[in-house]
């Protein structure tokens, strides 16, 4: 069977940019420093959100935020330090 809806697909160019956490995280350092351990973060060919992949000690995990739910998590955070240092 063959298909001619070549048409129909878009080919997407997106941003991202990829660290490794040795440099970062406390628990990517020592015995795992070698292994690899990263964290990339991928802006949605929409440009309404991030694709978000860490790979460590927990293993794979993939996380998706849109701008809204971004924002919100940096709220929380922001909270949160705010909070350690009325204390």
């Amino acid at each position: 069977m063959k298909f001619n809806n070549m048409k129909d697909i878009k080919v997407e160019y997106r941003e991202s940019a990829f660290v490794e956490l040795k440099d970062y995280c406390t628990f990517s350092m020592g015995d795992r420093k070698e292994k690899g351990d990263y964290l990339e973060v991928t802006e949605w060919a929409n440009g309404e959100g991030y694709d978000i992949n860490i790979n460590d000690v927990n293993g794979d995990r993939h996380i998706l935020l849109t701008w809204g739910q971004y924002d919100a998590l940096k709220a929380c955070i922001k909270a949160i330090n705010k909070s350690h240092k009325t204390v």
